[in-house]
């Protein structure tokens, strides 16, 4: 397995394009299984749980048609074209084109490059659905748990396996499965291969109230009734911008959605769905983690083409640590910073930093945060509510010499060291993506080398991070 070695101690300064979004890109993947026709999707992040998910459509039948690269010009962008040309998605990160001159190389390296495809989905083999391979397969990756919606309504059956993904405690299945029930799906619940199978002639609308406003879950329950026969009304739906997307996508393929960016749903089910053509947002999750690494290592970055109107409060919970940001257009300046404090509330206490259902606080982003305030001035509360291990991470910090203490698998308290003491380099591992990134900013800033194994976690959900980060004067080996 591959590892990271990072010298600490570099300062950046240039620009850095966000990838298209991963959570985004997971649901409107799946969103292609719901019509034949050609569905055409841009900004695609050349990622690890995205490539996984297009190799596995492929499995099933779908037509994946690479149309070309963006992020890039040029003698550059012929370089990354060649570099994918007769190779599995993904292979652009590791791919040098023969011929290729140095600096098309570079500029494939420093810039962050995007894919489109082509989908088309009307020949889907339904024996594989059924096979242990496809169990096999979607297990590896939470993200084929949004393959459900769309198979069980189009096709009337579908296997939900125990799915994979990061080690942040349960992440519990229940609001989808309810919500098909209650489109009228049978559940049979296989323990011998630990999958649930849902069986349907038709979907048939209905209310519902979920128990938890659940993203993936409101998404496959969507995708799922878009094709029911009848009215479905979901109230405490998910609204995240991503949802948002792909409630957007779905009404330019045919689908009747209304309520979009509420936490009420009503979809008309619709006979069928046609084609479009859709671009993934920036991913607001590589947007946060950008913003943290330019001042935990006093860098002067310029994160590119943000979206900045669907990144919520992002930009506003980094100010409470004391980080200036400057919108610019839609584009964010992150000044060099030697110091930033972080704010207490109006009454003096302690702040209180904590993750929340959209328009609150992503819970992905909380390692940045906690990672960033090690060393501000001031003392702030991190409560992860959503996740009960996503802190367990903070050993790893406290052994660089972080004071934290963690009071429970939900809360840590972090007292920052206002660069009066840096973080010393160590050995450690990443236990899952977002505690991947925040250990790599952690060790770009501390003093000496670092060694971060297990980098392929955050191979899952950022897109060639040490050749872009490199590229802007950090010092990060692959090896």
């Amino acid at each position: 397995m591959a590892v990271f070695k990072v010298e600490g101690g570099h300062r950046l300064k240039g620009e850095l394009t966000p990838q298209g979004a991963k959570n985004e890109a997971l649901q409107i993947l799946s969103a292609v299984l719901l019509t034949k026709e050609r569905v055409v999707i841009h900004n695609v992040p050349d990622i690890l749980d995205v490539i996984k998910l297009i190799e596995l459509l492929e499995r099933l039948g779908v037509k994946v048609e690479h149309l070309g690269v963006t992020g890039v010009t040029g003698v550059a962008a012929q370089a990354a074209q060649a570099a994918t040309a007769g190779l599995p998605a993904g292979a652009t990160a590791q791919a040098t084109p023969v011929g290729a001159s140095a600096q098309a190389v570079a500029a494939c390296t420093s810039a962050c490059i995007s894919h489109s495809y082509a989908f088309c989905a009307a020949n889907i083999d339904l024996d594989f659905v059924r096979s242990p391979e496809f169990g096999k397969s979607s297990a590896a990756l939470r993200g084929s748990v949004m393959l459900v919606g769309p198979l069980l309504t189009r096709f009337g059956f579908a296997f939900m396996p125990k799915p994979g993904g990061d080690k942040i405690g349960r992440r519990r299945l229940d609001t989808h499965l309810i919500g098909f029930e209650k489109l009228g799906a049978k559940l049979d619940f296989q323990h011998e291969g630990s999958q649930f199978e849902l069986s349907a002639k038709r979907l048939k609308g209905c209310y519902m109230l979920l128990d938890e406003a659940s993203v993936t879950g409101t998404a496959n329950i969507v995708m799922a009734a878009v094709l029911a026969q009848g009215t479905t009304t979901i109230y405490n739906a998910a609204c995240e911008p991503y949802l948002q997307q792909l409630c957007k996508m779905l009404n330019r393929m045919g689908a009747k959605i209304s309520g979009i960016g509420s936490n009420l749903l009503t979809i008309e089910g619709v006979d069928s769905l046609g084609s479009t053509e859709h671009t993934i947002l920036p991913d607001m999750i590589e947007v946060g983690s950008f913003i943290g690494l330019a001042a935990m290592t006093a860098s002067e970055i310029t994160i590119k083409n943000v979206a900045y109107d669907q990144l919520g409060i992002i930009p506003d919970q980094f100010r409470r640590l004391g980080i200036k940001i400057e919108r610019r257009g839609d584009d964010i300046y992150i000044p060099a910073h030697e110091r930033y404090e972080i704010e207490s509330f109006m009454d003096g206490s302690i702040m209180t930093i904590a993750d929340a259902p959209w328009p609150g606080l992503t819970p992905d982003l909380l390692s940045v945060f906690l990672v960033v305030a090690t060393q501000a001035k001031g003392s702030v509360l991190i409560h992860q509510k959503m996740f009960e291990s996503r802190l367990f991470f903070v050993d790893k910090l406290i052994d660089m010499g972080a004071q934290i203490i963690l009071c429970d698998p939900h809360r840590a308290t972090i007292i920052g060291h206002n660069r009066e003491f840096c973080l010393r380099g160590t050995r450690m591992a990443s236990p899952d993506i977002r505690a991947g990134i925040a250990l790599l900013i952690a060790a770009m800033s501390a003093k000496g080398t670092s060694v971060i194994e297990n980098i392929e976690q955050i191979d899952r959900g950022y897109q060639n991070i040490d050749g872009r980060l490199n590229a802007l004067g950090a010092k990060i080996e692959r090896i």
